[in-house]
């Protein structure tokens, strides 16, 4: 993986100092911003590999700003960790709801943090596959990232696009949440089986807002499935 660009936005001088110095040890290269309007300044200027955001910031929280920029399509692609103290389940669900890729609690090790980039980064890539899939109404470009559903572009984060092209790659195949994790997570990052919830879910609203929730499709007791049918 050639050097990664970052973008941190954290308002804790001590936290962002020593996240800074740490992940540039790395061989990372970092932005560090305090708030989101510093944030949205830099973006303007250069696009990062991948955003470090806290959950807790001054003027817009995180969050907000998640869903600010999944409206924005120079930057919706851009994959986001939270970064947070709140760390009850659903503070966790609530976070990744918002279009988070991933969600770290603090403390955290720093080389933990970097497994984590890494695993985002590696779901936004599908390697040399460059044939276009299409099932019914829905067509995906792997070269592009594009996925439309009767001709009309979906907006999604990286992980959700991974999820739909793995499944999308797997039509009729019904996939427990462990395997998922392995498909499309990657079996070197802890991440725990209610987050295939979560994203499960997020990715049938945005098929839904195109009458198309039920390509992905739960088989109770075992898992998900993509549903390749004619509409």
């Amino acid at each position: 993986m050639e050097k990664m660009n970052v973008l941190l936005v954290e308002d804790d001088e001590d936290i962002g100092e020593m996240l800074q110095l740490s992940l540039q040890s790395n061989n990372l290269g970092v932005r560090w911003c305090k708030d989101v309007m510093k944030a949205q300044e830099s973006l303007r200027d250069s696009i990062p590999d991948i955003i470090l955001l806290d959950w807790m910031l001054p003027g817009i929280s995180g969050p907000d700003w998640i869903k600010f920029l999944k409206n924005q399509e120079k930057n919706k692609r851009i994959p986001i960790i939270l970064l947070t103290a709140r760390s009850t389940e659903e503070d966790k669900i609530s976070g990744l709801e918002t279009g988070a890729d991933d969600y770290v609690t603090k403390p955290f090790s720093v080389q933990e943090l970097i497994a984590r980039m890494k695993a985002v980064l590696r779901r936004t890539d599908t390697g040399s596959k460059t044939d276009t899939i299409s099932i019914g109404p829905l067509f995906i470009d792997p070269s592009s990232h594009r996925v439309t559903i009767n001709k009309v572009d979906l907006m999604m984060s990286p992980t959700e696009y991974k999820l739909l092209y793995f499944f999308a790659s797997n039509p009729n195949k019904v996939f427990s949440r462990n395997q998922l994790l392995d498909n499309v997570w990657g079996d070197n990052v802890y991440v725990e089986d209610r987050t295939v919830d979560v994203h499960i879910r997020r990715l049938r609203r945005i098929l839904d807002a195109q009458n198309c929730a039920d390509l992905v499709q739960t088989v109770r007791g075992f898992g998900y499935k993509l549903v390749s049918s004619n509409r």
